[in-house]
C-alpha cells in the first residue's frame, strides 16, 4: 500500500509534535525539579512582555503548555517547509520566516490568555 502525499504529511506531523513535545516537555520538567525556574527561556519572556507576577504561575502547568505550542511550531513548520518542492536556501528562508512569525503569534496569543487569566483570579 502506498501512502498519498497528505497521509504521508499528517503522518509526518504527527511523529515530528510528538518526539518535540517529549524533548522539551523532559528539558522543561528537569529545570522545575532542579527548581531553575529562571533557566526556562519562555517563561522568562512571556513574565517580561506581560509583566506577569511569578508568584501567580503553576510553572508546571505552564510548562506542558509551553512544550504543547513548542512542538506545534517546530512540527508545522518543518512538515510544511519539507513539502515544498522549492530550493534548499528558498525553504530555508521561508522556515525561518514562518518559525518566527508563529512564535511571535502564539505566544502573544498565550501571554494574553494569561494576563486575563491573572486578572480574573485577582478579582
Amino acid at each position: 500500500m502506498v501512502l498519498n502525499s497528505y497521509t504521508f504529511m499528517l503522518c509526518f506531523f504527527i511523529f515530528i509534535y510528538i518526539i518535540i513535545f517529549l524533548i522539551t516537555y523532559i528539558w522543561n520538567k528537569r529545570k522545575l525539579k532542579k527548581k531553575k525556574y529562571e533557566a526556562i527561556g519562555e517563561m522568562n519572556y512571556l513574565i517580561a512582555k506581560f509583566k506577569l507576577q511569578k508568584k501567580n504561575i503553576n510553572y508546571k502547568k505552564e510548562i506542558l503548555v509551553i512544550s504543547l505550542i513548542n512542538s506545534l511550531i517546530i512540527a508545522s513548520v518543518g512538515t510544511f517547509v519539507t513539502c515544498l518542492n522549492l530550493p534548499m536556501f528558498v525553504q530555508l528562508l521561508i522556515g525561518f520566516v514562518l518559525l518566527f512569525a508563529l512564535i511571535y503569534a502564539l505566544y502573544e496569543i498565550y501571554g494574553r490568555h494569561l494576563v486575563k487569566k491573572e486578572k480574573e483570579s485577582k478579582k
